[in-house]
């Protein structure tokens, strides 16, 4: 090719991508002989592809981010504008959006006072991470560094992040990681048998679950353990949402051993659970709140790190020190379009009523995939919150043997031959890919809902006869 490129000539498009792009997630050997996918529009729930075919998007753009759907024409507009008016200068300086952004989602999080602006999640969970570690030489003799993360859960694909990684597949064959990173058992109470807890239930089990992570903690000397990093609902890692008893339980032991809360939002904030934070479902309460995704619905990058006043006055209170300040930067952190697009973004949510709107189609796909799990013996759980919902698929039902993760992505192929784009954990557990993922915009509508799920019940029907 000469350079010389027309973007309405989509057979030109297909060949440069082909050549020239490295996508994301994909093993590119197939792509030598099958064109690759090109999304071209997007318009409420609805993408279309290069061949002008129309799909029903159920992942929100792939990866659980545009929450308030495709074509929003007030949110470019607003992006337009402030970039025009100010496209950027860097956040040691103040700006007019990152300003009125910051104070309009703080007044959504009680407790919370102070925010970070950065511009993905993995950065996000990183500054906290770098928070974490200098408090621990500031506070407590440079003991308190190590890190907690949970198995299955995620938190980014930076090297520091992936130390933090509960998904061995995506962290496997990128090693050494960073040292003061250690991993606390999963919650999950369709798989607890895996922790040798299969006589308990409900409350009874989601205090032992959290006693698990106690134990790790004496393990390895509360002394020497500065915090705790969670999901509120794991996300790649098969949608699983802690059992009654457990949060309560994390946030004793948080305190009993002066350990900071840090509850990673980059999935579920924003609306995704049907409140503006996931957390905000179970009552608890953060030390840090790191988010990204959502928070302008994929218009413009941003992500923030949220922290409590506590918190930040720790890194201010010894001025004859002159390494006693957070000293970080994010470049792009400072681009004035993401808290220009997550200002509009947040006023769709509310004038929408999509919060509301999230908890009853949620209701509504939760009711629909039960009736599935009645019809098709491969499903062997379901479960989530709001517009974030899983299906389990299971070869047998009474010893819970996973799905090969062949078959679950021949369900998902089906369902994208059908329009309809679902997701799947993919390459993030060993031998346990085999959850479907659902998470449509908050917009979705009682039609789009049963579209979604005739789609998976179609493909359940033809990939397992």
């Amino acid at each position: 090719m000469d350079g010389t490129f027309n973007e309405n000539d989509l057979s030109h498009v297909v060949e440069a991508d082909r050549a020239h792009i490295w996508h994301h997630l994909l093993q590119h050997k197939p792509l030598e002989s099958n064109d690759p996918k090109i999304i071209v529009e997007g318009k409420g729930m609805r993408v279309w592809d290069q061949n002008g075919k129309e799909h029903l998007d159920a992942v929100s753009g792939g990866v659980w981010t545009v929450n308030v759907g495709y074509g929003r024409e007030s949110i470019c507009k607003a992006v337009h504008d402030q970039l025009m008016k100010l496209c950027y200068f860097a956040n040691t300086a103040g700006s007019i959006p990152g300003s009125i952004f910051a104070e309009k989602l703080i007044s959504k999080m009680p407790g919370m006072s102070r925010v970070y602006y950065t511009n993905s999640g993995s950065e996000a969970n990183e500054k906290a991470f770098k928070m974490v570690r200098q408090i621990a030489h500031k506070r407590y003799g440079g003991k308190k560094t190590k890190i907690l993360y949970r198995d299955r859960d995620y938190h980014g694909s930076t090297l520091a992040t992936m130390s933090a990684g509960g998904q061995d597949e995506r962290t496997a064959q990128y090693g050494p990681f960073a040292p003061d990173f250690v991993r606390v058992p999963h919650c999950m109470e369709y798989r607890k048998h895996e922790l040798g807890l299969e006589e308990l239930s409900g409350e009874a089990f989601g205090k032992a679950a959290a006693d698990a992570i106690e134990e790790v903690i004496l393990r390895e000397g509360p002394e020497t353990v500065g915090a705790l990093c969670l999901e509120p609902v794991t996300a790649g890692g098969g949608v699983i949402e802690a059992p009654e008893g457990y949060w309560e339980r994390v946030q004793e032991i948080c305190k009993k051993y002066d350990i900071l809360l840090h509850i990673d939002e980059v999935v579920c904030g924003v609306g995704r659970t049907g409140t503006w934070f996931g957390y905000q479902q179970y009552g608890i309460k953060p030390d840090f709140v790191t988010m990204a995704k959502g928070v302008a619905s994929g218009y413009a990058a941003i992500a923030v790190m949220v922290t409590t006043e506590e918190v930040f006055d720790m890194f201010k209170d010894d001025m004859s020190d002159p390494l006693s300040y957070f000293r970080d930067i994010s470049t792009f952190g400072g681009c004035t379009a993401g808290p220009a697009a997550a200002i509009e973004n947040m006023r769709i949510i509310e004038d929408e009523n999509l919060l509301q709107n999230c908890i009853d189609m949620g209701d509504r796909m939760l009711g629909n995939l039960q009736a599935l799990m009645e019809k098709h013996e491969v499903i062997g759980d379901v479960r989530g919150k709001g517009l974030f919902l899983g299906a389990e698929l299971v070869s047998d039902r009474a010893t819970k043997e996973p799905m090969d993760e062949k078959k679950v992505q021949a369900v998902v192929a089906d369902c994208m031959a059908q329009g309809v784009i679902i997701g799947a954990t993919n390459r993030s557990i060993p031998s346990r890919n085999n959850t479907l993922c659902f998470s449509p915009a908050l917009i979705a509508t009682a039609d789009d809902i049963d579209q979604i799920t005739d789609a998976v019940d179609g493909a359940l029907g033809r990939v397992f006869g």
